[in-house]
């Protein structure tokens, strides 16, 4: 229903403002110069369907949803791709810390094996094994008042080591090289 107001008013057929054309009262008895034509009833074109409110509310609601679904999933794919990195990145850091915690005690055994190797006891041992003999005597030179040197003690050569034994001869087999 429409809210807005009509109003009817008669208009009379005779008045030269309704109609330009007279009107025939009678019955026309002559024949027409022109042929009618001939008219017939042509079937209404079928009805399109009506999209009802509510599907058109939802076609133009269908491309913002996919935007926000598809928003969505990028944004959970860039989660899973970061998460997966840091994890990594985690694994790494820890075999580093595993790495520098070796090396650490690494270090404070070769230390240790430094301060062991400067005893006086452990210096002799090595020099004993690299074939060194100890000084017999030691003497000095000194520089006297008047800048000429003074020898001080006797020199003393050091007594040569013992030779090592003689490697046995190897026997050869037998049978040829």
């Amino acid at each position: 229903m429409s809210s807005r107001a009509t109003a009817r008013v008669p208009v009379s057929p005779r008045t030269p403002s309704a109609r330009s054309v007279p009107v025939r009262t009678t019955p026309r008895t002559t024949p027409r110069s022109h042929p009618r034509p001939q008219l017939s009833v042509v079937a209404p074109p079928a009805p399109r369907p009506r999209r009802s409110a509510r599907t058109a509310l939802r076609n133009r609601r269908a491309p913002f949803v996919l935007l926000v679904v598809a928003l969505l999933a990028g944004t959970a794919l860039g989660l899973l791709v970061l998460n997966t990195a840091i994890a990594v990145d985690s694994l790494e850091a820890t075999r580093l810390r595993a790495d520098n915690a070796q090396r650490a005690q690494d270090v404070q055994r070769l230390e240790q094996r430094v301060i062991d190797g400067n005893t006086p006891a452990a210096i002799a041992q090595a020099a004993v094994a690299a074939g060194l003999v100890p000084a017999a005597g030691a003497a000095y030179l000194v520089l006297d008042p008047e800048g000429a040197p003074v020898l001080r003690g006797e020199p003393v050569p050091a007594e040569a080591p013992p030779a090592p034994p003689a490697p046995a001869p190897a026997e050869r087999p037998a049978g040829g090289n």
